[in-house]
């Protein structure tokens, strides 16, 4: 009989021993767990994942376009205006005009959208802080920079980008 994994709580005899070779599996299952607690860390700021990262984006790229933002976020850009009515009915974001045309949005965060991002970012950085807790900071910093190694090089090798936004 194949050798059970830790993974199979609720799944007796079900083993995923094969599918634990792959990176890929790995990195998904990884992220379910990171994606359920971040979910739980944001719901009190009223932020979902989606809104969390278009919000840090806004703040730290002041008058950035809406295409702009659609682009770093890989989404549509229609699917975009849900999030931005999001960030802008709770008061946290603005759209201007475009300086340099009429027909974009600039974007910029209110004095209380920097406000809830810090509240925010503190208490993501505590989630990751307790998901990161068993590796040390020199296998912390080999992990993401191994995601980020796989990313770009992903990213260049389909479309030629140097991996920037």
């Amino acid at each position: 009989m194949p050798r059970q994994t830790s993974s199979e709580k609720g799944h007796v005899g079900i083993s995923d021993s094969t599918l634990r070779g792959f990176a890929g599996y790995n990195m998904k299952r990884s992220f379910n767990v990171v994606q359920a607690d971040l979910a739980r860390t944001l719901e009190p700021f009223g932020l979902r994942m989606i809104t969390f990262t278009a919000l840090i984006l806004i703040v730290d790229n002041p008058d950035l376009s809406q295409t702009q933002l659609a682009s770093a976020l890989t989404v549509e850009r229609s699917n975009l205006v849900t999030i931005v009515d999001d960030l802008e009915g709770k008061g946290w974001i603005v759209r201007n005009p475009a300086p340099n045309d009429r027909r974009s949005h600039a974007l910029r965060a209110t004095r209380e959208g920097h406000r809830m991002c810090e509240r925010a970012v503190k208490a993501a950085r505590e989630h990751e802080e307790r998901l990161l807790a068993a590796l040390g900071k020199a296998e912390r910093e080999t992990f993401i920079a191994a995601l980020q190694t796989i990313e770009r090089a992903k990213r260049e090798e389909q479309d030629g980008t140097d991996g920037k936004l």
